[in-house]
């Protein structure tokens, strides 16, 4: 039995995450260096991570938004916890380029300037051939100035 049980534990552990791999799982960001109104880009899974600061305006201007009117329908407040941080993969859902922050029809929104897609502030496409909203990865607040992403 107990040869059975090492040898069965030795394919699980070959079968297992690396470190590295799980180093790369998650992600804690200083949120404190980041200015309201600017956007920082962080490397998370090999992807950027837009980390939003954003205006009372900007939050104000995405919540006053109507939702029917949107290609993929998510309220402001469905996307954030805290509504000052907006935190997404910075990814377009079209073909996978990476948008440029405040920039776009949108103010504050994220524009991709490979086939034209424009995002706002919140992160939800409003114009152009991306299918969906912008991904929200899976995050929570640590304290008021760090976020664990993953």
């Amino acid at each position: 039995m107990y040869g059975v049980k090492s040898h069965l534990l030795h394919y699980v552990m070959f079968l297992a995450p690396s470190r590295d791999v799980l180093a790369e799982a998650q992600i804690e960001i200083a949120l404190q260096g980041i200015k309201v109104g600017k956007v920082a880009i962080v490397k998370w899974r090999g992807k950027p991570v837009f980390v939003y600061h954003r205006t009372e305006s900007t939050i104000e201007q995405e919540r006053a938004v109507n939702i029917d009117e949107l290609r993929d329908p998510e309220t402001d407040e469905e996307r954030t916890i805290k509504p000052e941080w907006l935190i997404v993969t910075g990814i377009c859902t079209h073909l996978g380029c990476v948008p440029i922050p405040n920039a776009g029809m949108i103010a504050g929104g994220f524009y991709c300037p490979c086939h034209g897609s424009h995002f706002d502030a919140s992160g939800r496409i409003r114009k152009g051939p991306a299918p969906t909203n912008m991904e929200v990865p899976q995050y929570k607040f640590l304290d008021n100035d760090t976020v664990l992403v993953g």
